[in-house]
């Protein structure tokens, strides 16, 4: 039996939980849980926002752990391997888009919290191919937040062609977003940080922003028309949007990674006269997220977290969606 952390129904606390998982698939690998971030998302699936939820519900999607067990057709894993797991747990592995190397567009995916029970557990369960390694030189305990957050964040660097070369505006400074500014200051780019908060400007310069902006403030923003090739937002929250648009130069992006929940209001002058772009990503692919882990070793990123132990889920929780976290939670056993 498999001890876990779940919700048994929409709106209740997560209380102590044990499933059977079954025997291994030949495809599969077993990973022992050290420690596994708390993502925004967690909070949408316990509250069943997106209609996909099932109950009981074992939240927990950015897992780091030891491989404990590995199916008989597994190769590319073995046991004692330091990994991670994100969003997805699997993949068809047939279809376009996986042949193509987007796996994390495969109309089959399995998420690790959809239909599954996931990462806030002694043990959890995932096809091999969605398990990568964690690389020398991060740690095990800040590292999950990488794999849902950081390569929500890092994915649109590979997809859009950001150069070193580009001014990139991030919104929001919370936990996408200060990932995003410390990945983009390493990519080269010159970053400025949109916020509301006074209180998190000098934090984000410190997180590696060259310049802040106060969203609020339409003067600040009027000094910036035409400014940035990319503007990447990362709030769930609705924004007037055709302001941010008038930011960007000509042919730049507005790409959206913020799960909001309200239709996006936007223009169509703004788009076609200057030939402006608006765009979203989910998270990464196998391959991406590898990349993203090494980019994160090189250049000595890890996400600013709070930890907790997994006892204390609910107090966390509660935490996190108080908005009071910075920036990012993390549970260990």
């Amino acid at each position: 039996m498999v001890k876990a952390y779940a919700a048994l129904k929409r709106g209740q606390k997560l209380q102590p939980f044990e499933y059977n998982p079954g025997e291994l698939k030949s495809n599969e690998v077993e990973i022992d849980v050290k420690h596994c971030g708390i993502c925004h998302s967690d909070l949408s699936m316990l509250n069943n926002e997106w209609g996909l939820t099932r109950y009981p519900l074992v939240p927990g999607h950015e897992v780091t752990g030891l491989i404990s067990r590995v199916g008989k057709g597994v190769t590319n894993l073995k046991t004692g391997d330091k990994v991670g797991l994100g969003w997805h747990s699997g993949y068809c592995m047939t279809c376009p888009s996986c042949l193509d190397g987007d796996h994390n567009m495969c109309t089959l995916q399995e998420a690790t919290i959809v239909g599954r029970y996931g990462g806030f557990a002694e043990k959890v369960r995932a096809q091999s191919e969605s398990v990568v390694p964690l690389p020398d030189g991060l740690d095990m305990t800040s590292a999950g937040p990488l794999f849902c957050g950081g390569i929500t964040v890092f994915n649109p660097l590979l997809q859009f062609d950001v150069k070193p070369t580009d001014r990139v505006g991030v919104i929001g400074i919370g936990g996408l977003g200060h990932m995003a500014i410390m990945f983009l200051n390493a990519w080269g780019c010159e970053v400025t940080a949109f916020t509301s908060s006074d209180s998190k400007k000098e934090k984000a310069l410190k997180m590696g922003a060259h310049h802040t902006i106060n969203s609020r403030n339409s003067r600040e923003l009027k000094k910036v028309t035409a400014k940035f090739d990319f503007i990447i937002s990362t709030v769930n929250v609705k924004l007037d949007w055709n302001t941010y648009l008038e930011t960007l130069k000509p042919r730049g992006r507005l790409h959206i990674v913020g799960a909001t929940l309200e239709p996006l209001d936007i223009g169509a002058f703004p788009l076609i006269m200057t030939q402006r772009s608006v765009s979203g990503s989910p998270a990464g692919s196998p391959l991406s997220i590898a990349k993203m882990l090494d980019f994160a070793a090189r250049h000595h990123i890890s996400p600013i977290i709070e930890t907790f132990r997994f006892e204390q889920v609910n107090e966390a929780l509660e935490k996190l969606a108080s908005g009071e976290v910075r920036y990012r939670v993390v549970l260990s056993w």
